[in-house]
């Protein structure tokens, strides 16, 4: 591992958002990367491709286990702490999405346990590998400001996270901290959302790739933006 790369953390990394933000640190930074993901047979095959270009330690798991926290933790600390930290795992919730009146509750309060409990569980595992200065980026989704009918549950599960990412931020001005909308996507998250759809008009994972490169590498401030709204402006980042 070279002594001036650097690391990132980046959960739910075996395809979608996740592996495409992982495949481009690895292949335009050769940045050290920890991946997860629930399904181990996945990760391992982002693992191997990924590890063509870069150091990656891969732990399967469910981040809302505590101890696969734990494990994420100690494999920042194997790589000397953390440049990123990338809270992109996430729970859709039942599909399709039923109403609110008859969204069962039991689901509910597993969505609201990985998009927002478990979240914040990942940041206090790893909170003393983080670095002075360092980023983390919290994905969330329109559906946390827009009431969207039939999106009650995933949707105000988002909103608890994006405001406490920005509590979050007030709390901790050493890192820069950011809530990211990464707009619609042609992934299976969106698939499992829309069942039976095409979604072969929603823009792959890669249209969202440069928005979240800024706030890696440029000098917004910590804050809610819109992944698409925002354009490069860190020279060296080759978009291929």
């Amino acid at each position: 591992m070279s002594v001036t790369s650097q690391t990132a953390l980046i959960t739910g990394a075996s395809r979608g958002l996740g592996y495409t933000l992982a495949r481009t640190l690895a292949g335009e930074r050769h940045w050290n990367l920890i991946i997860d993901a629930r399904e181990a047979s996945a990760l391992e095959i982002a693992r191997r491709e990924l590890n063509q270009a870069t150091q990656v330690i891969a732990i399967p798991g469910d981040i809302s286990d505590p101890a696969h926290r734990e494990a994420l933790s100690r494999a920042a600390a194997q790589m000397g702490g953390l440049d990123v930290l990338v809270n992109n795992a996430g729970m859709l919730g039942p599909s399709p999405q039923p109403s609110l009146l008859d969204y069962p509750l039991d689901v509910l309060a597993e969505v609201y346990k990985v998009n927002v409990v478990a979240q914040l569980g990942v940041i206090q595992a790893v909170k003393d590998q983080l670095k002075p200065g360092a980023r983390l980026l919290n994905i969330t989704s329109d559906a946390g400001v827009e009431p969207y009918p039939g999106w009650g549950g995933y949707g105000s599960a988002k909103a608890a996270f994006e405001h406490l990412s920005a509590i979050l931020a007030e709390e901790n001005p050493q890192w820069k901290i950011y809530w990211v909308d990464p707009g619609d996507m042609r992934t299976q998250m969106q698939q499992d959302a829309f069942p039976g759809e095409d979604i072969s008009d929603r823009p792959l994972p890669e249209s969202s790739i440069p928005g979240l490169l800024q706030l890696l590498s440029g000098k917004l401030p910590s804050g809610r933006y819109q992944a698409r709204l925002l354009v490069p402006e860190v020279p060296g980042w080759n978009m291929r």
